[in-house]
């Protein structure tokens, strides 16, 4: 007789995939609509200067990515509804603190609070998508006895949303919320950046309203499987994702995605003024960055589901590694009169793509490796790993850039880097891959044939 231990099982109730996928949205203009203006306004309108605005900026995206694994942690304790509206209160009072604050401490905190508030949320948001593409989450009340159903529920016309799919559309819907965003934030910024603090804080607080209304309440239930189940039997604890050597692993290379992205950024800025392009051409290559993922963001993931993830992670990656070799392949030559900004084009055509084969394959595979435990805390992992690259590369990265602002043989040096990565990567992660994932992928693949 096969031996049978308690564990944590979840009675599934469908989340509206609508309303998730509409959050994403509106949480990306609230927040695009506030956070590009920082800088301006502690220049404009405070006379900051530049290391102050510099550890504003830092202290509000480290507070934000490091803490991803923390906010993960509290959605699975508390439950990704509870976390989600603590995440908009939590951003409004961040906000509120920068309205208010005309100094450097209070700007401070006011970051600090602000990316807390998105920590909360993103996580939390993450994990409902991966619950909705699944077929449900739990909710508190059902299944008292203890019971739950092995299968999922499916939604009303008998289907269920594919789990990259559904990734694939938060992309999108946040890639509309980038643009969207700093165009109501640059008209908003014509009556003051007060007005856009008071406008973002509106916003989070009827998306707040929003969730309690119609999110459902979870819980976790215990159900008694096998322990002698197939596969694996993985450890329990909210804290289990720090005790998966192959998810912590897969984590380390998936960062480099962060990375490679945080050079728009970084890296980009000096890439046009190399080429003499102008940092005025950024808003340009942000606005096409967005439109390719906008626009090939759903085809490609519906390829890329096909294909499986041990095609799609090494495919995503080599693409960014050819896009930093493309731009260091040009750096070292004048740029062309005609078309200054053709080097930068090659770089972000390759992170855009890459990106899009990488982004919602890893969503997806982060089900495989909780193996029906909470998600919060690996989804946590994944971004707190990317934060931390972010930190590690960049500061690498920095002494390179000094060398890439004119056309020469050192130009190239920080692009090499980055495309060393990506193609160390595009090599390896296909081994951090679940088994479960690559099954699934082969019988996908015989079922289309």
């Amino acid at each position: 007789m096969r031996p049978k231990v308690t564990r944590r099982r979840p009675v599934r109730v469908e989340p509206a995939p609508q309303l998730l996928l509409a959050s994403q949205l509106i949480f990306n203009i609230g927040f695009y609509a506030v956070v590009p203006f920082l800088a301006v306004a502690m220049r404009n309108d405070f006379g900051m200067g530049a290391m102050a605005i510099g550890i504003v900026l830092g202290a509000r995206t480290f507070a934000q990515q490091g803490l991803f694994l923390f906010g993960g942690v509290l959605a699975d304790r508390w439950g990704a509804r509870q976390s989600m509206i603590t995440g908009c209160l939590v951003r409004i009072a961040g906000f509120l603190m920068l309205a208010w604050a005309a100094d450097f401490p209070l700007f401070l905190l006011g970051a600090v609070v602000t990316g807390i508030g998105g920590a909360l949320f993103s996580t939390a948001l993450q994990s409902l998508v991966a619950s909705a593409s699944q077929g449900g989450i739990t909710q508190k009340g059902d299944a008292q006895d203890g019971t739950a159903e092995d299968d999922t529920v499916h939604s009303g016309d008998g289907r269920q949303p594919n789990r990259s799919t559904l990734f694939a559309l938060l992309v999108v819907c946040g890639e509309v919320g980038v643009v969207v965003g700093p165009l109501l934030g640059s008209l908003l910024l014509n009556t003051g950046f007060d007005t856009s603090l008071l406008a973002g804080a509106a916003v989070f607080a009827v998306m707040a309203l929003v969730f309690w209304l119609f999110l459902p309440k979870t819980r976790t239930q215990a159900t008694e499987t096998s322990a002698e189940l197939p596969g694996h039997s993985p450890t329990s604890g909210l804290w289990s994702c720090l005790r998966e050597k192959r998810f912590i692993g897969f984590a380390a290379f998936y960062s480099v995605n962060l990375l490679a992205a945080n050079q728009l950024y970084f890296g980009l800025p000096v890439e046009l003024e190399r080429s003499g392009a102008g940092v005025q051409a950024l808003a340009v290559i942000f606005a096409y960055a967005s439109v390719l993922t906008i626009t090939l963001q759903w085809p490609i993931a519906r390829l890329m589901r096909r294909a499986g993830p041990k095609i799609a992670l090494p495919l995503g990656f080599a693409l960014q590694s050819m896009g930093f070799a493309s731009l260091a392949a040009l750096a070292i030559i004048p740029p062309p009169s005609d078309l200054p900004m053709l080097p930068a084009i090659s770089l972000v055509t390759g992170l855009a793509l890459g990106n899009m084969c990488v982004t919602p394959m890893a969503m997806g595979l982060v089900l495989e490796f909780s193996v029906g435990r909470p998600t919060g805390a690996y989804y946590g992992l994944l971004a707190s790993a990317g934060g931390l690259a972010v930190v590690i590369g960049n500061t690498a990265l920095a002494p390179l850039y000094e060398l890439a602002y004119t056309p020469s043989n050192t130009a190239p040096a920080p692009w090499l880097l980055t495309s060393l990565l990506g193609a160390i990567t595009a090599t390896f992660i296909r081994r951090f891959v679940p088994k479960s994932a690559a099954r699934s992928a082969i019988q996908r693949e015989f079922q289309t044939a």
